[in-house]
């Protein structure tokens, strides 16, 4: 029987993460897009991966590819080429809008998170390196990470020195998986069409 992969937990252990994801709660996947920097003139239609690869690829300088979808509560974009997530979050997230952004960093770890609401960046952190949190609430999620034992209640790091990196992000993913009820199939960021759409930078 083949492994469903559900939430976002399956992240720390999948070897080809390199694509940017955005989730949006409060609206849906096509205003996300627009938020992203979608250009209305350069809708490549429904892609998988490997093709919105290919494309990124292809597309000119800084402009990237996103590939937009919902599960539950959350409308998501896989970032293809230059994800635009991190610095467009508090525009992703006006309104209202609570949006949340996981960067892979693959050439300069460690992973990002951020969280934004109504405009603002709340808190930030790498994953790993949760000890530096930044944002206008950088202790926002502190009680979440102090039960799942990655702080101690003043900030300090509480997970063991050896731990190894997969599970030190997993257990990371883990908090922020339940905080915001986030999930993400792999076979969406892998194989499915989703509609899609070139974002400039």
């Amino acid at each position: 029987m083949s492994t469903v992969h559900t939430g976002i937990q399956w992240l720390a252990d999948w070897p080809h993460w390199y694509a940017g994801l955005t989730f949006a709660r409060g609206i849906g996947p096509d205003e996300l897009a627009l938020r992203l920097g979608a250009v209305p003139s350069q809708r490549p239609g429904p892609l998988a991966g490997p093709d919105a690869w290919d494309l990124a690829g292809a597309v000119l300088d800084g402009d990237g590819v996103a590939r937009v979808g919902a599960v539950g509560a959350w409308s998501f974009a896989v970032e293809h080429g230059v994800p635009a997530g991190a610095e467009l979050l508090p525009e992703v997230s006006r309104d209202g809008v609570e949006a949340v952004h996981l960067d892979p960093q693959p050439d300069h770890p460690p992973k990002q998170f951020v969280y934004a609401r109504d405009g603002e960046v709340v808190c930030c952190f790498g994953l790993g390196e949760e000890i530096w949190r930044g944002g206008h609430h950088p202790d926002f999620l502190l009680p979440d990470l102090v039960a799942a034992r990655v702080l101690r209640p003043d900030g300090t790091a509480a997970r063991p020195d050896t731990e190894p990196p997969p599970a030190r992000d997993r257990r990371t993913l883990s908090v922020i998986e339940r905080r915001f009820g986030l999930s993400l199939p792999r076979r969406l960021v892998e194989e499915a069409r989703l509609p899609a759409f070139v974002t400039g930078a």
